[in-house]
């Protein structure tokens, strides 16, 4: 097992640091490597990591949601206003849409299945929006309306509420089950997971005030919590569940809102937990993707996918209506909401971790859009922003 980390480690990095040099993101890279070192290739992985992948692939999701959590900015969220909360849900509802339509006719997938299908493919990347966004406001590209700002804000809501709903209609699709007590437990799922989070966060914000910890102790303490809520949400221990993944992140949020020079150093700390989850991740999503799957479904993929990504666009335009962003500007933020990557890694296997008829399938379209909406994005952004965006003097 040891020399699988290390193969995984290694080539991981290795492939991920050749993208960056070809200006394309890294995670492409670890995928590949993943594809290469797989049971559908080389067959170099060790089968015990492939059986603890869901769990490892899990801790990825935990660390995402913890980092949203400390990295959202409410005072960013209250300057652009309306258009970032829109931006949050309306794109990923038009996307959700677009992918049920064409499953159900591309690959005759029922509707709650392609539904489900949908919130994996929502999301948009962090991952690559947050550092391009960055840039941009180190070059002084589109401050003067808050454009970087706006796009970060909508990206980091959108990935949760395409979770929440993942989470919701995965159930949903397993058991096939739609009565109207099912749906009443949707809201109260999430105002629970709200409260929990919220509660929680306070708590541990006045645990790191009365008594002194050390960063790496608190990083410990909110890592052992996330598990705790996931393992209470697994054992069911009522009639209404509560969303874990939303309590994850509404706790992360509480420490950023009551203690923010201390989440922005925790920040910091995740960060870096990440640059190890993020090889794990992808690589072993690369490693349960069989070339032939990629190969019968290519074309009706690439379908969906670009369909998908047009009615997420037709969803930005919506969310924009009425804003003081002219056509140019309108147009970048489309284009900055195309790469997708973290959040279908993350979730894109775990249907078929739970035997789901489609699971198979759900997770090769999560790896093709990642393929091909990631570098599209990040070349699209990168490529666009002098154009499109006006510069602002300091």
């Amino acid at each position: 097992m040891l020399l699988s980390f290390a193969m995984m480690f290694l080539c991981g990095l290795g492939l991920g640091k050749v993208f960056d040099a070809l200006k394309l993101p890294r995670l492409i890279g670890m995928m590949l490597t993943g594809l290469i070192l797989g049971p559908f290739a080389l067959n170099l992985l060790d089968e015990k990591i492939l059986i603890i992948s869901g769990d490892l692939r899990q801790l990825a999701l935990v660390i995402i949601l913890i980092r949203a959590g400390l990295n959202l900015d409410i005072q960013d969220l209250r300057l652009v206003g309306r258009p970032a909360v829109l931006l949050s849900f309306i794109p990923a509802l038009f996307e959700i849409l677009g992918v049920t339509i064409f499953a159900t006719v591309l690959f005759k997938f029922s509707w709650i299945d392609g539904v489900l299908l949908g919130c994996v493919l929502a999301a948009v990347s962090p991952a690559i929006i947050v550092p391009s966004m960055l840039k941009l406001k180190e070059k002084r590209l589109g401050v003067n309306k808050l454009i970087p700002q706006l796009v970060m804000a909508g990206a980091s809501i959108d990935d949760v509420f395409v979770i929440v709903l993942f989470t919701s209609f995965l159930s949903l699709s397993l058991t096939g089950q739609t009565s109207p007590l099912i749906w009443m437990q949707l809201p109260i799922t999430i105002g629970l997971g709200l409260l929990g989070g919220f509660v929680i966060g306070h708590l541990l914000s006045w645990w790191f005030t009365r008594f002194h910890i050390r960063d790496t102790g608190k990083v410990m303490i909110i890592l052992s919590t996330a598990f705790i809520l996931m393992y209470l949400e697994s054992i069911k221990f009522s009639i209404f569940s509560f969303s874990a993944l939303i309590s994850i992140m509404m706790m992360a949020a509480m420490i950023q809102i009551k203690k923010e020079h201390v989440a922005k150093r925790l920040s910091h700390k995740f960060s870096k937990l990440w640059h190890a989850a993020e090889v794990i991740l992808f690589v072993l999503v690369g490693a349960q993707v069989s070339w032939n799957s990629v190969m019968n479904i290519g074309l009706y993929a690439v379908i969906l996918i670009l369909a998908a990504l047009t009615f997420r666009a037709c969803g930005v335009v919506l969310s924009l209506v009425k804003t003081p962003y002219n056509t140019k500007e309108k147009m970048f933020i489309v284009l900055s909401y195309i790469p997708k990557a973290t959040v279908q890694a993350a979730i894109g296997s775990i249907a078929l971790g739970l035997n789901h008829p489609q699971g198979s399938l759900i997770l090769t379209l999560a790896v093709l859009s990642i393929l091909i909406s990631a570098p599209l994005g990040a070349w699209l952004i990168d490529h666009s922003a002098s154009t499109l965006l006006s510069y602002e003097m300091e």
